[in-house]
């Protein structure tokens, strides 16, 4: 599955044991999906369906900015579509230094030093932290990674 064709959030199946038959997705014989009820997502299908063996969805990954953080490889989309993703691109990871963080009503805007545009987080960083590591695809900067206190060396990360 491409990345523009994942309907975020995202669910995590903590197994590889999944199968689909007769329209149903199964994690460990528990059932994920119902694509026997009608609806477009995930969740109203869910609410539909009259079987009880409900597999639990425990872990909610908002955005790729998250997804990159997470150590699993199974995934259902908000339509329902399941994927495996294997990390195997290669990127770099640069410290900036933070010149400005710019608090807002629903989120904050990171400045940091050699990058014309801001990051958007949910919370300001702690003020001790006045560096940001981000990650590159490619040669362009594209996800805040992390926050450090110091400059960080420059490493890599799969995605």
């Amino acid at each position: 599955m491409k990345l523009e064709q994942i309907k975020w959030p995202v669910y995590v199946l903590h197994s590889d044991e999944i199968e689909e038959r007769d329209g149903l997705l199964f994690c460990d014989t528990e059932i994920v999906d119902d694509k026997n009820m009608k609806g477009e997502t995930l969740g109203l299908r869910r609410l539909q369906s009259p079987h009880k063996n409900l597999y639990k969805l425990k872990v909610m990954i908002e955005g790729f900015q998250d997804f990159v953080h997470h150590k699993g490889s199974n995934y259902i989309d908000s339509n329902g579509k399941y994927f495996r993703w294997i990390k195997n691109k290669t990127c770099s990871l640069i410290s900036h230094k933070i010149d400005k963080v710019e608090k807002r009503d629903i989120a904050t805007l990171i400045w940091v030093k050699d990058i014309p545009f801001p990051f958007f987080v949910k919370r300001p960083p702690e003020a001790r932290l006045r560096y940001a590591s981000i990650l590159y695809m490619g040669s362009q900067p594209s996800i805040l990674y992390s926050f450090s206190e110091t400059k960080q060396r420059k490493t890599w990360r799969k995605i």
